[in-house]
């Protein structure tokens, strides 16, 4: 028919989002960041369970 695919369906179905800022970061090691999207990193699910607050591990 004359058609390709990538004619039909479109070459990028899916829009690319752009990098996030960092959000939470790890008390004990600064240099280890979260930006909130996502999979809970382990570290963020191990302070929850330790009782710390939401808005503790937050970046200021």
């Amino acid at each position: 028919m004359g058609y390709c695919l990538a004619e039909l369906v479109g070459k990028d179905s899916k829009p690319k989002r752009a990098p996030v800022a960092p959000k939470y970061q790890q008390s004990d090691n600064p240099a280890i960041t979260w930006s909130g999207r996502g999979r809970k990193p382990q570290w963020f699910v191990d302070a929850m369970a330790a009782g710390t607050t939401v808005g503790d591990p937050e970046i200021s």
